[in-house]
């Protein structure tokens, strides 16, 4: 299991974790599950056949293994948690079931993953890893600002953030981490891609990990062996908003076909160089046309779920057959075509939990879970994953508009076309200067800053504001800016803090003036889903 839930290491895992014991009873084979979250269907008295309610540490796992003498250990379902478990349970002798122990270690060693690429062909932004404050600094000079810039070994990209200089790096170096011992935890320093499209795919592979070729389980050869992808997920905000944070949409709805076809080529053919047996996970990013790896993760990811409900098809299932010897083509698997349906997932966040904090979106994760929206229609998919975690989009009333200098000119469309379905638009002087100079018309309102009255927290306050565009210049609960977004998530009035998904934010806004539209039941998408997930979960929308 994943223990706990918190950010970066959420239900999404436990479902997986569920499925996982659920295929294991269909082949035949007794299940235990370790986990130590009271919440979670995975600590459910029938999900496994027995449950050690125990703290997921090498030292209890290993106790749980003298007592019980398993066949073996799967580590690939519960998150990054109990794969951070691998090497210790791997020295004690107890066997790993699924993708070997090399390659969880070729997808984390920056160095050997950084030769795997280039042995493939594959890109990369240009990285180091950093040992100290001053190699931190030439390591960024010689990559060049920005950079993003993290702690290894870490869940939910904490302490991940961007400095667009060298001061900025300084002080994260001086303030976020222990640069007295990077020894043993260096810092990660990426080249960070403004303005680049972000991707997830998810993988299903049973290659034989080198190992096991001799195993008389396995039902594949590894000239048999394949590797299918699940699903290709293209990402609303731009990189630099972390991927557990962003909203995403399958299938891609900007992305040419010759560069799905190729991100779906790259992701396949890491999965044969990790010797992947179950699932995988790929961050990419697209900039100008050309394609980056961000990073691999040889497990289940958090996306699992989302597209096996919007696929009709249970993933995790298929994974721990295949994990447990059954081959993709034994049990009839081939990738899912497109349905003909968006699904959109949207993160929920616990803001409203914090009062004050301010809550603009960065590569630190925030959310605490998500939801799905699915439709013909892209916009009205969107809208109805607004619902779903309650911040419907108005489609009508007051708007307040102000962005940073770099999404200016982006935001011009997005205040002419809520100026033309009748919104009143209210604007900072920068905002409203340059849109007068489009014939855009808004409404000045005074920085909180400059003293006059009423402003915007007023406005907030009357319940006169239906909906806030804000991109953030400056972060921090006590700027003008901070404020706004902290006393908007009070007052529960929707917020969008990219230009990215403000504009998918108005689209939707327009389709739901435009006409009528339904909610169905997962059901009526796929008649056969319960089938597919062999009846184990009730699935609705």
């Amino acid at each position: 299991g994943g223990g706990p839930n918190r950010i970066g290491q959420g239900i999404e895992f436990d479902y997986c974790c569920c499925h996982a014991s659920f295929a294991l009873e269909e082949m035949g084979i007794e299940s235990i599950m370790v986990n130590s979250n009271p919440e979670t269907v995975s600590t459910d008295y029938d999900t496994s056949d027995l449950l050690f309610f125990e703290p997921l540490t090498t030292e209890d796992v290993l106790n749980i293994c003298d007592a019980v003498q398993p066949d073996g250990v799967i580590v690939q379902f519960g998150g990054q948690t109990p794969l951070n478990l691998a090497h210790g349970l791997a020295s004690a002798g107890v066997p790993i079931v699924g993708t070997g122990l090399e390659a969880i270690d070729l997808a984390e060693d920056r160095d050997r993953f950084k030769a795997m690429l280039d042995e493939l062909g594959l890109k990369q932004p240009e990285n180091g890893i950093a040992y100290s404050l001053e190699e931190a600094v030439d390591i960024a000079s010689d990559i060049g600002y920005p950079v993003l810039v993290r702690p290894s070994y870490v869940l939910g990209g904490r302490g991940m953030e961007i400095c667009n200089d060298e001061a900025a790096l300084r002080y994260y170096m001086q303030t976020a981490v222990d640069v007295s011992d990077l020894s043993d935890a260096p810092v990660l320093i990426d080249r960070f891609l403004a303005e680049a499209i972000e991707i997830d795919v998810d993988v299903v592979a049973d290659f034989v990990p080198h190992a096991e070729t001799s195993s008389s389980q396995m039902e594949v050869s590894q000239d048999e062996s394949q590797a299918i992808v699940c699903g290709v997920m293209e990402h609303i905000e731009q990189a630099g908003i972390h991927s557990g944070d962003s909203s995403c949409v399958l299938p891609p709805y900007s992305l040419p076909n010759s560069i799905v076809d190729e991100l779906k080529r790259q992701a396949c053919a890491m999965a044969k160089r990790l010797q992947v047996r179950g699932l995988m996970n790929v961050q990419f990013a697209v900039k100008d046309e050309q394609v980056y790896v961000i990073e691999v993760n040889p497990r289940a990811s958090r996306t699992v779920p989302f597209v096996a409900k919007a696929k009709g098809i249970g993933w995790s299932n298929i994974a721990a057959k295949v994990m447990m010897g059954a081959s993709l083509n034994s049990l009839g698997i081939k990738e899912v075509p497109e349905t003909g349906f968006f699904a959109v997932k949207e993160p929920a966040f616990p803001f409203e939990k914090f009062p004050g904090v301010d809550v603009v979106l960065g590569p630190e994760m925030r959310s605490t879970g998500e939801v799905m929206g699915m439709d013909r229609s892209l916009p009205i998919a969107l809208a109805k994953a607004k619902m779903s975690v309650s911040r419907s989009l108005p489609t009508s009333g007051q708007v307040f508009l102000s962005v940073r200098e770099s999404d200016k000119e982006h935001a011009i469309p997005v205040a002419r076309s809520l100026v033309s379905m009748g919104f009143d638009v209210f604007t900072t002087s920068g905002t409203h200067e340059l849109l007068k100079m489009q014939s855009v018309d808004t409404t000045l309102i005074r920085k909180i800053s400059e003293g006059a009255r009423p402003n915007i927290l007023d406005k907030i306050a009357n319940g006169e504001i239906d909906l806030i565009i804000n991109t953030p210049t400056k972060t921090g609960a006590q700027t003008d800016e901070g404020q706004i977004r902290a006393t908007a998530v009070e007052a529960r009035i929707p917020m969008l803090t990219t230009i990215t998904g403000a504009r998918a934010a108005v689209a939707a806004i327009e389709a739901l003036r435009g006409g009528t539209w339904s909610v169905s039941a997962l059901q009526d998408y796929f008649g056969t889903l319960a089938e597919c997930e062999n009846q184990s979960e009730p699935s609705t929308v």
